[in-house]
């Protein structure tokens, strides 16, 4: 299904997409012509909240088996039990108790299938969409929304907390757009507090304002009437950010003892804590990861140490966005790499299958208490076709993500080498989304 930007009022609409871009030349992604574009896809309705994502990154491969699809009572369900959960007639795994009380608002994907077995190209493919190019970087999810619009925080709008092996990056659209990486918000963000007092600070700033204007400028002979070089805006955006009240978004130690405690008052807990409150200053993007899901061994026991930290944190997120009225404008992305094996390895571990696993998506346009896909109970890890009922790609899920976002999946960009790039090469899930 090929999506399309509903039909409005707009300055911009004699113009087609490929028309203004190609007007913008081998600049394409940084001259007026983009900016045009941009203009011309966001100006669907300004009245609405801008959107933002959240991103739950399971680093290392959660077993579908083990939270989002159990099959209690046959070899490939391992000891992994099945609860009632919060939407009539679905049932989720025994280690989301928490979870399973806010499905009601969530849209569960059970047959996401992908190509890559692989842990490093595997979480290329999901993070961005494609499978791994060596001509290319393609842009993450975050980089691809804070590109189509450039509002938002002082802070920077993009953020990877405990960003594990594989941050998010901007790729072909830039480094300007790859997450800002933090730790544990239980601590204070690194390198923002001046370490000399006002005048000495201010007075390294003008110098440091000559070493990367003047000079860099008469060195690479660049016209002096421009006054301006990149160096000059990134530092002016640290400025901005250093003296912000936005910082006081990662603060969560100054959240009620209560809060701490129902998001699981650890790492990974704080992080999504940090994500909802960095979403209400502005922030377009938050990604917190989540490791200990590669379970090749003792499978039961990780995958339920895991879900344990997963479960508070993912409920009491949820929950908090739909109180604060933030879920309209706020999608919940919630998966990793791939799944685990249906059968248990001579370890008592899972092996890496990515021939049918689940992603939960909550948030935005994604409709609540739905259910896409199946997988059969009766499925032997050599058989990896067959078994999936209404399989979705993960180009499918980024499509459907993207229009979830207000986004045409299939805009199509012009790399830096002039290659066409579209955001998406999947079918936009359109049962998956409210009318």
């Amino acid at each position: 299904m090929k999506f399309s930007s509903p039909t409005v009022c707009n300055p911009f609409e004699h113009f087609s997409r490929r028309q203004i871009l190609g007007a913008g030349g081998g600049l394409i992604l940084s001259g007026l012509a983009r900016r045009l574009a941009v203009a011309a896809e966001q100006a669907t309705d300004p009245g609405k909240p801008p959107m933002s994502v959240i991103l739950l990154w399971l680093e290392g491969g959660p077993s579908q088996l083990e939270t989002f699809d159990p099959h209690p009572g046959v070899v490939a369900g391992g000891d992994a039990q099945a609860i009632a959960t919060s939407l009539k007639g679905l049932q989720i795994a025994d280690t989301l108790a928490q979870t399973a009380e806010q499905m009601h608002l969530a849209t569960l994907v059970r047959s996401v299938v992908g190509k890559e077995g692989d842990h490093e190209r595997a979480v290329y493919n999901i993070k961005t969409g494609y499978r791994p190019d060596p001509t290319l970087i393609h842009p993450s999810i975050g980089a691809v929304l804070c590109d189509a619009d450039d509002s938002g925080a002082d802070i920077p709008r993009h953020i990877s907390i405990l960003p594990g092996g594989s941050p998010a990056r901007g790729g072909f659209l830039g480094a300007r757009l790859d997450a800002f990486k933090t730790g544990d918000p239980r601590s204070p963000v690194p390198d923002v507090k001046a370490r000399v007092e006002d005048e000495r600070y201010h007075r390294r700033l003008a110098d440091l304002s000559d070493v990367l204007e003047t000079q860099f400028m008469r060195r690479r002979l660049i016209d002096m009437q421009s006054n301006r070089t990149l160096h000059m805006a990134s530092t002016e955006a640290a400025r901005r950010m250093m003296s912000s009240d936005q910082l006081s978004a990662f603060d969560v130690m100054t959240e009620p003892a209560a809060s701490l405690v129902e998001f699981g008052d650890d790492a990974f807990g704080r992080g999504c804590l940090a994500a909802a409150r960095l979403i209400e200053v502005g922030v377009r993007c938050v990604e917190v990861t989540l490791g200990g899901w590669d379970s090749h061994v003792n499978n039961h026991s990780l995958q339920s140490s895991a879900a344990g930290r997963l479960d508070p944190a993912l409920a009491s997120l949820m929950k908090r966005l739909e109180e604060r009225g933030l879920l309209e404008s706020t999608l919940v992305v919630c998966g990793g790499e791939f799944g685990r094996t249906p059968r248990i390895n001579p370890a008592g571990g899972r092996d890496h299958w990515p021939h049918g696993f689940s992603m939960l998506l909550a948030g935005g346009k994604f409709r609540r208490g739905h259910v896409h896909g199946a997988t059969s109970k009766s499925v032997e890890a050599k058989d990896a076709e067959g078994h999936v009922g209404d399989p979705v790609t993960i180009a499918d899920i980024h499509a459907t993500i993207h229009a979830a976002l207000g986004l045409d999946p299939s805009h199509e960009y012009s790399t830096p080498i002039g290659r066409p790039m579209a955001r998406s090469e999947g079918r936009v899930l359109s049962e998956c989304l409210q009318g």
